[in-house]
């Protein structure tokens, strides 16, 4: 039996910054950058205040990836607005592909 694991794309304010990440568990994700060490990124690590802003299933791996790539490369204000508008994959997908 093949379990099909669910990946979603997230977003954490990280004292005022933006950071993009994909997990099959944004929760967990979330202790792991609040814990700072070594399975905590980077741009995360000495943030004081990590919060959970926004998250959304995206399906497999591939395509979580993908929008990733694609979200991280918008300015700030452009993020905030997909997290206001997509609450679901059909959504998300429509804005950062819409050449799809």
């Amino acid at each position: 039996m093949t379990v099909k694991t669910e990946w979603q794309l997230y977003l954490l304010d990280c004292d005022g910054r933006l950071y993009t990440g994909i997990s099959t568990d944004p929760a967990r994700r979330l202790e792991e950058h609040r814990a700072g060490k070594s399975r905590g990124a980077r741009f995360t690590r000495g943030s004081r205040q990590l919060q959970l802003i926004w998250q959304v299933h995206v399906g497999n791996r591939s395509l979580a990836q993908a929008a990733e790539h694609r979200l991280r490369r918008l300015p700030r204000d452009r993020k905030l607005a997909i997290a206001h508008q997509a609450s679901d994959w059909e959504q998300l997908s429509r804005l950062l592909f819409p050449e799809r």
